[in-house]
């Protein structure tokens, strides 16, 4: 027969053992289920092309176009998709962005560059479905023959920093 004590110190031990063993667990669920509700940045949505509502671009690109939010807040920290509507003759100076943008053609004719100078004879078509990553801090530019529509997808808050400072629209007398 084993000793008392012995008995008591090995079912004390044991539930020491699986309390602490239900804890950790707990608290690993709850960190598990508040990092997958950060990385949910909305709610499930369709739009449809007349639910855009088009509006003023941010000042940090040329007057002229037109932008509608789909999805975010560009001005935040998180995920955001846009849409840019530009006019035929619009363009976009070199300029680079902190983060990473996905642009996607959505209708007519876009055409991007990679470059400190605007080189349009460089620059590749984005036309329809053409689907285009532009990496981080890394020159580019665009122009567009014909109207066009572009999707960006990105990280917020949106920013742009021109090569040329005097290509930047925010420091233009209006």
């Amino acid at each position: 027969m084993k000793h008392p004590n012995i008995m008591k110190k090995t079912v004390v031990l044991f539930t020491l053992v699986a309390a602490i063993s239900t804890l950790l667990i707990a608290a690993e669920k709850t960190k598990s289920e508040k990092s997958a509700k950060a990385m949910t940045t909305s709610e499930h949505k369709v739009v449809t092309p007349a639910d855009i509502q088009w509006g003023d671009p941010p000042p940090g690109l040329p007057a002229g176009a037109q932008m509608a939010v789909l999805d975010g807040d560009p001005g935040k920290a998180g995920s955001f998709t846009v849409r840019l509507k530009a006019p035929a003759g619009y363009k976009i100076a070199p300029h680079t962005h902190p983060t990473i943008e996905r642009v996607t053609g959505i209708s007519g004719t876009a055409r991007l560059g990679m470059g400190e100078k605007f080189d349009d004879a460089s620059a590749k078509d984005v036309g329809p479905g053409t689907f285009v990553v532009l990496p981080k801090n890394v020159a580019h530019f665009a122009s567009f023959p014909d109207e066009s529509i572009i999707q960006i997808q990105s990280e917020g808050p949106f920013k742009i920093k021109y090569v040329n400072p005097a290509d930047d629209p925010r420091k233009k007398p209006k």
